[in-house]
């Protein structure tokens, strides 16, 4: 009987030493991207409004957040990057509904947003051409430190730079069709 305790202490000293998986939710999205968030213009008639996101359980030593959003379906041989938001304070954990609008500044102190595929800092929805579904991928980066770019930064520079100090990351996927 006197193994009993021992062996009840360490299981419970296994249980507590796991690491919190670092995760990325919304309030706004489930599978599907809906018409407010979609694109106004080219075609969309959706509300452009990027989606409420936030996290938890970064890892130990996070200086800094990114955020992207991508859809690797689009049909230009690259796919097409949709919101690019870097140099997110340690601090945060939520980007509101609607941050992705520069003017209405709304995204966390400090953070920049980069120019898109569209050719702009900010968001730009989902607007798939008609026909099968896209896959958007929205990820957060928990980084190692802030990184030393601007909002003219291409999306490419910042995914260089993403991959050189990231620690982790976690992703939701969501479909858009029209």
């Amino acid at each position: 009987m006197k193994r009993f305790p021992l062996l009840l202490g360490l299981g419970l000293l296994a249980l507590s030493s796991r690491a919190q998986t670092f995760t990325l939710k919304s309030s706004e999205l489930g599978g599907q991207a809906t018409a407010r968030q979609f694109l106004n213009g080219n075609g969309c008639t959706g509300g452009n409004v990027s989606p409420q996101l936030s996290w938890e359980n970064a890892p130990q030593g996070t200086q800094s957040f990114a955020v992207t959003m991508y859809d690797k379906d689009a049909p230009t041989g690259s796919g097409w990057w949709h919101w690019v938001v870097f140099n997110i304070p340690a601090s945060a954990t939520e980007l509101k509904a609607g941050a992705g609008d520069v003017a209405k500044a709304l995204a966390p102190a400090g953070s920049v947003q980069s120019v898109t595929d569209f050719g702009k800092p900010g968001y730009g929805g989902p607007c798939p051409p008609p026909g099968a579904p896209h896959q958007y991928l929205i990820t957060v980066y928990a980084l190692k430190s802030r990184l030393e770019l601007d909002k003219t930064a291409t999306p490419a520079l910042v995914g260089f730079y993403l991959g050189q100090a990231a620690l982790a990351q976690a992703s939701l996927v969501v479909y858009g069709k029209r």
